[in-house]
């Protein structure tokens, strides 16, 4: 959690958590070196696509539904504009689960994801850490 990349990642907690071994918010060296592995500029595609997908179903449940989608919403704005009305927030949830929920069952599959990102023209650079 030091290092200055992850200090400022707002999905800090949970890129510790999706890579522990041990299921908690511990890491070993081990774990931290599949983390960087995965978020290196190496790191294909596929692989950097499972992790977020895991990094993003906070709930662990392997779909991302609308509170996962409303907790994604509310790391990823800055601090200021933190305080997005309810309705504001909802009316985003469910452009999102418009534009990619292809079974229309108000959350994403990893293959709905998967679609989505392959679109995703700057997700190989946005999903990466630089040291």
């Amino acid at each position: 959690m030091k290092l200055s990349e992850l200090n400022v990642n707002p999905f800090k907690d949970r890129l510790c958590k999706v890579f522990s071994s041990e299921n908690d918010d511990t890491m070993s060296f081990e774990d931290f070196l599949d983390m960087m592995s995965v978020l290196s500029n190496r790191a294909c595609k596929s692989i950097k696509t499972e992790y977020a997908f895991r990094i993003y179903d906070f709930d662990g449940d392997d779909m991302i539904n609308k509170q996962d989608l409303r907790e994604l919403i509310r790391r990823l704005i800055s601090k200021e504009e933190r305080v997005m009305q309810d309705n504001d927030m909802q009316e985003l949830i469910n452009h999102i689960l418009a534009e990619c929920d292809m079974d229309e069952d108000n959350c994403l599959s990893f293959t709905e994801f998967e679609h989505v990102i392959s679109k995703s023209g700057d997700f190989m650079n946005t999903f990466r850490i630089r040291l």
